[in-house]
């Protein structure tokens, strides 16, 4: 009896021993262990202190800064531990353009979310190779003009890939990329943006598996008079593109604010364009809208000279198309709704301005490289007649629109 008591007792002072060390262990890690105020004070420096190759590990927390990150060394690696648990707030950002500034090639982002940034959420300028993959833009009070304006932005940028993202709040766009070359954007979403996802002056794009809903436009591909590349050939297809009825929130005198509320694929000025296998039903104005710079309200801004305002080679094939086109955005528009479709009526899924190349006609026939070409079932498409100051819109069909132009290949990004 004597002898077991004595081995409890001793079991029981390991047993507190045991504990008081485990204590003592954690008591050690939470004096060792960071706080989110010191991780993110110390982040910067080490974007400074980065070297080729390196990976900056962010863990799961919320990292409050007041001032914009930047990063200049090429081959690095920002990973986070997932776009709703490693979360870099500018809520209270006092100076900086954007959240993330990266001019830097060979770089990789991915798993984590930038929120309320005074300007620009991620931007990434003149870079090759550049991955964007699982990351989360959003501005957390919904959609006001005075929110920075792209959440994703990779600009004068190759080799580009954007995948796995949402997009939220932009007042300019959600995702965007401008001035690039062999982009690839898939598997994303962006939602409450004045445009969704946009590419704009850029040369071979692929736009695919996406989701653009509740914006003011779903999906752009524009080509801005004043930038010195001008963009062609992209491919958008096996998009969700619906319900894009958000009021423009755009800034005043930017190219996205003449974008009607209720606009799901708008193409402007851009040539080479494929829109194929997406379904697209729902948005007000129009499900696509065909257009050039001089419908637009920037055709007085000024212009490269090997700028083309038309849009040429569009061809649409294979959509599922429901819904839209019954309460345009605007006077203008809502009115010739009315006169040529009544109260109850819509415009068709398709909307052109009318606006082509003179100099591209035979016969007062657009030629066929140049051509709008529909194969899409019933489809039509409603010519608003912009060169005669909208005075004779008319609808084109069946053979009017029905052609074949040369399929885009493949846009191919090995990141």
């Amino acid at each position: 009896m004597r002898n077991n008591l004595l081995i409890g007792i001793a079991a029981l002072a390991l047993t507190a021993c045991g504990a008081n060390e485990d204590a003592k262990q954690a008591q050690a890690e939470e004096i060792l262990a960071p706080t989110t105020a010191e991780f993110a004070a110390s982040l910067q420096e080490r974007f400074l202190d980065a070297k080729p190759g390196d990976v900056i590990e962010i863990p799961a927390g919320t990292y409050a800064f007041e001032r914009s990150l930047s990063l200049k060394v090429d081959g690095v690696t920002i990973r986070g531990a997932g776009q709703d648990k490693t979360i870099l707030s500018f809520k209270d950002q006092l100076a900086g353009a954007e959240g993330l500034l990266v001019t830097a090639n060979d770089f990789t982002i991915e798993n984590l979310a930038i929120v309320d940034s005074i300007g620009d959420a991620l931007k990434v300028n003149e870079g090759k190779n550049i991955k964007i993959s699982g990351i989360r833009t959003e501005w957390t009070g919904g959609p006001k003009t005075e929110n920075g304006a792209y959440g994703i932005y990779p600009v004068q940028c190759e080799n580009v890939l954007v995948e796995n993202s949402i997009a939220i709040g932009a007042s300019d766009a959600g995702i965007y990329v401008g001035q690039s070359k062999n982009i690839v954007v898939r598997n994303n979403r962006a939602e409450y943006n004045v445009a969704g996802i946009e590419v704009e002056n850029s040369v071979g794009a692929d736009v695919f598996g996406n989701i653009a809903t509740n914006n003011t436009g779903g999906i752009l591909v524009f080509n801005m008079p004043n930038l010195p590349q001008e963009g062609h050939s992209t491919r958008v297809f096996d998009n969700q593109v619906y319900e894009n009825n958000t009021k423009n929130f755009g800034h005043a005198g930017t190219p996205v604010a003449s974008v009607p509320a209720g606009s799901g694929v708008v193409i402007n000025s851009n040539d080479k364009v494929e829109i194929f296998d997406n379904d697209i039903r729902d948005n007000k104005t129009a499900n696509v809208i065909i257009s050039s710079v001089y419908s637009t309200g920037y055709d007085g801004m000024s212009k490269a000279e090997s700028f083309d305002p038309f849009p040429e080679g569009i061809f649409i094939y294979g959509n599922k198309f429901s819904g839209g086109g019954e309460s345009p955005d605007g006077l203008e528009l809502g009115g010739l709704k009315m006169i040529m479709f009544g109260k109850d009526g819509a415009f068709p899924d398709i909307l052109w301005d009318g606006f082509a190349d003179p100099e591209k006609m035979v016969d007062g026939e657009i030629t066929l490289e140049h051509r709008i070409c529909v194969q899409n079932g019933d489809i039509q498409i409603l010519n608003a007649d912009g060169p005669n100051g909208f005075k004779n819109p008319a609808i084109l069909d069946g053979e009017k629109i029905t052609c074949e132009l040369p399929k885009l290949g493949e846009t191919k990004v090995a990141l």
